[in-house]
């Protein structure tokens, strides 16, 4: 199938002005350009555009000439596979001319540059992901893709087994797409019994990628039935070397929805994969998450053990300020998804409502105040400050003078 019946009104696009612009330059004298990939996908199906792909028969250093001379920036992000990013109004386009594979091993594979739209379509991984739209709105279509599309089937193009040797990440792909684009049912049958055929090779990837396809598939619509087969087919302990909580999971996912709140990757990877300390560090290690995810999965792991609605609004506070806002949302939710609430308990609900009822104050005495009441610098001075302010939280929190000159003195001896 070559052009469709299908339209899409690029003017409406986030970024039409720019993009149209610079479809202007590349659309023209014996050249060819069109928008391919997700923004074509996501307009089909009415879902949000982030970022918009071109493809041209025009060769970089064309594409290079003609955005100069148009007054764009272009920057040669990936030149050696034909990729140029374009700049028009700090809203940036990869570019990249239309590519036929002369060698092909994983993100290393050799190009050469052609001019045929089918043999560059059919070079892509899934069938939905092979479209393309010119100009005036014309969808080509040259695997299937729309069918696959409507029904919501994540289908590799050609034989699955072929597109996944060409890349073994494309096995996390075929579920990470799965888990946003499929309907929530079983995955397709072929792709599914080539990615188990060929799940070895995942030990090829490199552990930044496989952290980068993990924390989306997990915020994804259908994230909790593609990990079950997932977990079902054995790639949930091969990639996180660890026992996987799909019912902790499926229950973050309600108690997120439940407070108004949107996916949060790291969360979600935390209700899946960590109940102790040690988990954290596992996943870190197998993920190389930045140290950031890892202390905050770290920190849901330590404390979620002690929250619960059975809290007074006064222990709740003192557990705000100790640990922060994030850190214990994080953990409320965590323990809300491992208790036997439902995800409209009213109890929870309030619980997690307490952080916008208290600010946390600043800890209002300092080394002066205790070095006037003849603490010494050093070791007493510090443990005089931290003593004050265990006192301090211990009363609550107050700020009148007296009640804190009644702490200092307490923690001066």
């Amino acid at each position: 199938m070559n052009a469709t019946s299908r339209r899409i009104d690029l003017s409406t696009w986030p970024f039409a002005g720019p993009l149209a612009r610079l479809m202007d330059i590349l659309d023209r004298d014996g050249e060819e350009a069109r928008v391919v990939g997700g923004a074509v996908r996501n307009a089909l199906i009415e879902a949000p555009i982030h970022e918009v792909d071109v493809a041209t028969t025009a060769v970089p250093d064309e594409v290079i000439r003609r955005a100069k001379a148009a007054g764009f920036k272009p920057v040669p992000t990936g030149i050696a596979h034909g990729t140029v990013t374009v700049v028009i109004d700090r809203h940036p386009f990869e570019v990249t001319t239309l590519r036929t594979d002369v060698e092909t091993f994983g993100r290393h594979a050799k190009v050469a540059f052609g001019r045929d739209w089918r043999e560059d379509a059919l070079r892509r991984d899934f069938t939905m992901n092979a479209l393309s739209v010119t100009r005036d709105g014309v969808v080509h279509d040259y695997a299937g893709g729309l069918d696959d599309l409507a029904a919501r089937r994540v289908r590799f193009i050609g034989e699955a087994a072929q597109r996944i040797a060409e890349d073994y990440l494309r096995i996390l792909r075929f579920f990470r797409f799965h888990a946003a684009y499929g309907g929530g049912g079983h995955p397709d049958a072929d792709g599914l019994a080539a990615c188990i055929a060929a799940r070895d090779g995942l030990a090829q990837l490199s552990r930044e990628r496989l952290r980068m396809e993990m924390l989306k598939l997990v915020v994804a619509k259908h994230a909790t039935p593609t990990l079950i087969v997932m977990s079902d087919a054995g790639f949930t302990l091969s990639i996180l070397a660890g026992a996987i909580y799909l019912g902790a999971f499926e229950n973050m996912t309600k108690v997120e929805a439940a407070m108004g709140l949107p996916a949060d990757a790291t969360r979600r990877l935390g209700a899946l994969g960590a109940v102790v300390a040690e988990d954290a560090e596992r996943l870190y290690q197998r993920l190389r998450l930045a140290n950031q995810e890892r202390d905050r999965i770290r920190a849901m792991a330590e404390g979620w053990h002690g929250v619960s609605p059975a809290l007074s609004e006064r222990e709740t506070r003192a557990l705000i300020y100790r640990r922060g806002v994030e850190a214990f949302t994080d953990q409320a939710l965590l323990a809300w998804a491992r208790s036997q609430a439902t995800a409209h308990d009213t109890a929870w609900h309030d619980l997690l409502a307490r952080p916008q009822r208290f600010t946390a104050p600043v800890f209002p005495l300092r080394a002066d105040d205790f070095l006037k009441r003849g603490v010494d610098k050093g070791p007493a001075l510090g443990a005089a400050l931290r003593a004050a302010e265990e006192a301090w939280i211990a009363a609550d929190f107050p700020m009148d003078g007296a009640a804190l000159d009644a702490i200092a003195d307490r923690a001066a001896g």
